[in-house]
């Protein structure tokens, strides 16, 4: 089966913003600014926004499609997000890869679900339950205990919110990288200084942590023996010294340090 290992960065939706709280006037970082006051009034201090609020930016992949091993994103300053939604989705209809992500179906999918509904966005495959694909109706990317989509936190975390656990820290304990440069808080910062680059690299070294620690949890079931976990762990290097790209050297600098 091939696999993605997917993460995404958000900004406020500042278009839905004026809709919905009458910000018509305000440019978008005053917008952005008076949702997260607004948020923080409701909340009683916190300025994190409801998921539907927050505006798709990137969407980074980690992918073992076949015998390949790759890393990319999707998206970039000034795309249209419903395009990029949907590039997305047309991923999932053509490869119909396992899923990994680190808290996706508390944050990732849910986003996505609201976003590509407000867009318009076509994804049969994903919400097959059965209808389409009889295979389907006993694993597909919906149902939580199923693992056509696997939340490595969720599983973990026995399906206990309590114990969640951060993806740098699990990922640093396991002597991977872990957050490379920057953290989620800097991305709309980032976004507004014109630094798209940093935030798409920011995203791919998530992914990779969380590939990373997915063939850790395969080799801890028992799907991958040690010399099998070493050998796709290697598969990964090369393809990371090939890119030859500064973001994925510097990861793979750290990994082998």
């Amino acid at each position: 089966m091939n696999l993605f290992a997917f993460d995404i960065e958000t900004v406020p939706d500042v278009t839905g913003g004026r809709r919905l709280y009458g910000l018509e006037g305000l440019d978008d970082d005053q917008a952005a600014e008076a949702m997260l006051a607004l948020r923080r009034q409701a909340s009683g201090g916190s300025d994190f926004l409801r998921l539907h609020l927050h505006r798709v930016a990137v969407i980074s992949v980690a992918a073992r499609i076949g015998e390949r091993f790759t890393v990319f994103s999707l998206g970039d300053d000034g795309d249209d997000e419903g395009e990029l939604l949907q590039r997305f989705f047309d991923g999932l209809e053509r490869y119909v890869p396992r899923l990994v992500s680190w808290n996706g179906s508390g944050f990732d999918l849910p986003v996505l679900h609201y976003r590509a509904m407000i867009h318009g966005v076509s994804a049969p495959k994903y919400w097959d339950t059965g209808d389409g694909d009889r295979e389907f109706r006993f694993n597909n990317y919906l149902n939580r205990f199923h693992d056509r989509h696997t939340d490595l936190m969720d599983v973990l975390a026995g399906y206990q919110s309590r114990a969640n656990a951060p993806l740098d820290e699990i990922a640093s304990l396991c002597g991977l990288p872990g957050k490379l440069g920057m953290s989620g808080d800097q991305v709309r910062a980032r976004i507004a200084a014109g630094d798209f680059a940093a935030v798409r690299d920011y995203c791919e070294t998530d992914v990779l942590n969380t590939y990373l620690l997915w063939l850790r949890f395969e080799q801890m079931r028992g799907h991958l023996d040690r010399e099998g976990h070493a050998a796709e762990c290697e598969r990964v290097r090369n393809a990371l010294a090939e890119a030859g790209r500064p973001h994925l050297d510097a990861f793979l600098q750290a990994w082998q340090g």
